[in-house]
């Protein structure tokens, strides 16, 4: 089965994560897209707390599923302490209109 993996992360991790994605044999390809989280399941600094966000970027993943499991032991083998979150998806359909 299909699903999508979104892996929202702090921007610090933008550089090494797209590297890390960029070169593993499993992975066609992903989209970035800038984010603001909010609400109290992550640390903020004081300036984020002021302004009431924290600014993250989530990875966007299409992938087999049974792909997208390893691709998560990975991260947690060579990210591990970085706060990685995820989302695991099914998806229903998927295409390139032309």
């Amino acid at each position: 089965m299909t699903c999508l993996l979104a892996l929202i992360v702090k921007p610090t991790l933008e550089a090494a994560l797209s590297d890390w994605l960029l070169l593993h044999p499993s992975i066609d390809g992903f989209t970035t897209q800038q984010a603001s989280g909010h609400g109290t399941g992550h640390p903020m600094s004081i300036t984020e707390q002021v302004a009431g966000q924290r600014q993250q970027l989530i990875y966007w993943l299409e992938l087999d599923s049974a792909i997208a499991s390893t691709i998560i032991d990975e991260l947690a083998a060579n990210f591990s302490g970085s706060g990685i979150h995820y989302w695991q998806l099914p998806l229903s359909a998927s295409g390139l209109i032309r």
